[in-house]
C-alpha cells in the first residue's frame, strides 16, 4: 500500500466514477483500475463493489476512505514542511482578504512586499465561502476576513484579530455633512453604499434603529469592493456604510465626514485570521501575521 493508492481511492470516492476520477488525477482509467486492484491486494479485501456502471464503497472501503483522508492530509503536510525547510522559509505566500481587510491592507502589503527582496505575495479576494474552499485545498495559506461570516469547523483555526468601528461616511459637500445630529430618516433620503453584511450585523442594526435599518431594504448600492464604494461616496451624494477606517484618507484631509447618528451607531466590524488546523506555517506567514496586526486598526 502507498499514498498514491489512497489518493486514487479518495478521488474515486469523491467523484463516484472511474472516468471522472482518472481525469481529475491526470491518469488513464486502466492505470486507476490497476491502482485500486493493488490497494485491494494489499488490504486483502475489496474496497469497491462494481454494480453495472455504478461503484459503491464496501464496508472496508468506507473505513479505508475515512482513515485515508487523515493519512493523505498528513503526508501533504509532511511534504509542505520539507519544502519550507529546503527553501529556507523563502518563497511565496498566498492569502485571502475579505472586503474590509482588503481596503486596509492591500496597498500597504503590496508596497511592503515590493520593498523586501525575495518576498512574493499572492492575494485573493472573493466570497468567504470560496476562500475557505481554497484554504482547505491549500491554495491559500491564511485568510483575513469578517469573523461573523466564518462557520466554525474542526479543521479551521479562527483567531479573533480586532473590532473596527463602523459608521456612515459622506463627502464634505454632502447635504448632511454639516448637520450636528443625523437620524435614520435623514440617511434614507440618499443612496446607501455597503458591502454584504452578516445576519448578525443586520439584526443588530434592526434592534438599534428598527425595521427600516434592515440592510436588505436600506442598502441601494452593494458590492464586495470597499474601495469602489468609498470612491462612489466621494463623487456623489451616496452614503458609505462600513468600516470607517476605509475612508481614513478622506477623513484626514477633510474631504469626507463621518455622520453622527442619533441614537449613536454602535455596530463594529469583527475580523479574524483563519488558517487550516494542523498545517505547518511558513516562516513568512509570521511576518504577515504581524503586518496584519499593525495595519488593521481604526
Amino acid at each position: 500500500m502507498n499514498i498514491k493508492h489512497l489518493e486514487h481511492l479518495l478521488a474515486l470516492a469523491d467523484t463516484g466514477s472511474f472516468s471522472r476520477a482518472a481525469e481529475k488525477l491526470f491518469i488513464t482509467q486502466s492505470a486507476l483500475s490497476r491502482s485500486i486492484q493493488s490497494l485491494e491486494d494489499d488490504l486483502g479485501g475489496k474496497v469497491l463493489d462494481r454494480i453495472g456502471k455504478r461503484n459503491e464503497l464496501t464496508p472496508l472501503g468506507l473505513d479505508v476512505v475515512s482513515r485515508a483522508r487523515h493519512i493523505v492530509r498528513d503526508a501533504a503536510e509532511l511534504r509542505h514542511s520539507a519544502q519550507l525547510l529546503q527553501g529556507g522559509g523563502r518563497g511565496a505566500i498566498s492569502v485571502g482578504l475579505g472586503s474590509g481587510p482588503a481596503a486596509l491592507l492591500m496597498v500597504p502589503l503590496m508596497c511592503a512586499a515590493a520593498a523586501e527582496q525575495g518576498m512574493r505575495v499572492a492575494v485573493t479576494q472573493g466570497a468567504v465561502e470560496l476562500q475557505i474552499t481554497q484554504l482547505r485545498s491549500r491554495q491559500l495559506d491564511a485568510m483575513v476576513v469578517d469573523m461573523r461570516r466564518v462557520i466554525p469547523a474542526a479543521d479551521l483555526n479562527i483567531e479573533s484579530l480586532v473590532d473596527l468601528k463602523a459608521g456612515f461616511v459622506v463627502r464634505a459637500k454632502h447635504p448632511l455633512a454639516s448637520k450636528k445630529v443625523v437620524t435614520l430618516s435623514d440617511v434614507l433620503r440618499y443612496p446607501v453604499a455597503c458591502t454584504p453584511l452578516s445576519d448578525e450585523v443586520a439584526r443588530n442594526m434592526v434592534d438599534q434603529y428598527g425595521p427600516r435599518a434592515n440592510p436588505s431594504e436600506m442598502v441601494t448600492l452593494r458590492c464586495d469592493d470597499i474601495v469602489s464604494l468609498v470612491s462612489t461616496m466621494a463623487q456623489t451624494d451616496a452614503i458609505f456604510l462600513g468600516v470607517v477606517a476605509a475612508a481614513r484618507s478622506g477623513l484626514r484631509d477633510g474631504s469626507a465626514v463621518e455622520l453622527k447618528l442619533k441614537p449613536k451607531f454602535s455596530v463594529a466590524a469583527r475580523f479574524a485570521y483563519v488558517t487550516l488546523a494542523g498545517r505547518t506555517e511558513a516562516p513568512r506567514m509570521a511576518y504577515f501575521r504581524e503586518f496584519v496586526r499593525d495595519h488593521l486598526r481604526d
